[in-house]
């Protein structure tokens, strides 16, 4: 089987749905699918004219043999006509809805909505990236479920962090410093834990909603946690692990998961949690894993920290059940397994 996976942008990029395509292209292969990498404009999900017509052209340039599989950054934002002009069945890979996205305009986050669900009703196949997606695309996007194949992420088997009696709490939030990652409203929950001993590590890029960036950095200053809270921006996936080895509580304050790559790595490294139930975060982290709290709750957030920060033992007893679970996540020749099979089905 040939695949032409199109994805938009820097391919390079330090987020989840790039590290996603990132690993299709190389664990497609051992599934019997020769995949290409089709770049498209970086513009989406807000392309322009132009960006358009290139993108048209480029679909329409993929060889008749080949299957094409669209990230939903991109085939989302696609018109109809654009679709349509590929001349040729066009799957969709779905992380989650553009118009999810925090902090967009009421009325741009409803005309993403609109547009995606009718890029999806002329979607040959849809791969979905968790079950919480899948289950969203048939509700509020009229998907036909047996449309929808779900492909979760893979998580690479890791080393684990054993618990330490460090009095010094390190925690570790990943993830690009955007609105729906809800870094604002885990420094506002921090503020109220000075008596406690603990520093924050936030690894994820600062450059991708610079205005979020800047706005945190002054929170930051104006709560006096500069000297306890690090945005560390985008980091190697050495660094990362470093970080990770260094840690000993996760941290997600994310306002809508459309999986929780982060979330799962922390498990497969079996460390305890403390995280929202934003979409489908609260499936991907198991109940003893550690504490969940609603979204967007500064004051819960901060008494789940309090709770495991202050005890030891609650946070080793949570680490056992997270890696636990964590051994039961699949691994990227799973998730290329599973995307093989949806194209393949008729």
């Amino acid at each position: 089987m040939r695949l032409v996976l199109a994805v938009p942008g820097d391919l390079a990029a330090p987020t989840g749905g790039y590290a996603y395509a990132r690993a299709l292209l190389g664990h497609l292969p051992a599934q019997g699918v020769a995949v290409t990498h089709l770049a498209l404009p970086g513009a989406f999900p807000d392309p322009g004219a132009d960006d358009l017509a290139r993108t048209a052209a480029a679909l329409a340039d993929v060889p008749a043999e080949s299957a094409l599989l669209v990230d939903g950054l991109a085939y989302g934002a696609l018109p109809p006509e654009v679709i349509r002009a590929a001349g040729r069945p066009v799957s969709a890979l779905v992380h989650h809805p553009l118009g999810y996205e925090t902090g967009l305009a009421p009325e741009r986050a409803a005309a993403l909505v609109a547009g995606e669900r009718a890029a999806l009703a002329l979607a040959d196949r849809i791969v979905a990236t968790s079950r919480y997606t899948a289950r969203l695309l048939a509700a509020e996007f009229g998907v036909a479920p047996e449309r929808i194949a779900v492909a979760e992420p893979g998580t690479a088997p890791a080393a684990r962090v054993m618990p330490r009696k460090d009095p010094r709490v390190r925690l570790l939030a990943v993830g690009t410093v955007t609105p729906r990652k809800g870094t604002d409203v885990l420094v506002e929950a921090l503020a109220g834990l000075t008596d406690l001993d603990w520093s924050l590590t936030v690894a994820g890029s600062l450059d991708r909603a610079p205005d979020c960036a800047a706005a945190l950095r002054d929170r930051i200053a104006s709560l006096n946690l500069a000297d306890r809270v690090t945005l560390a921006g985008a980091v190697t996936p050495d660094a990362l692990e470093r970080l990770h080895a260094g840690a000993d509580l996760a941290v997600s304050a994310s306002l809508f998961e459309g999986y929780g790559m982060a979330l799962a790595e922390a498990l497969a490294r079996g460390l305890p949690l403390v995280a929202t139930t934003g979409g489908a975060a609260a499936e991907t982290v198991p109940p003893g894993a550690g504490l969940a709290v609603p979204p967007g709750d500064a004051p819960a957030l901060a008494a789940a920290l309090r709770a495991l920060i202050a005890d030891p033992a609650r946070r080793a007893e949570a680490a056992d059940a997270s890696w636990a679970a964590g051994q039961r996540l699949p691994d990227w020749p799973d998730t290329a397994a599973a995307v093989a099979a949806a194209l393949r089905s008729p």
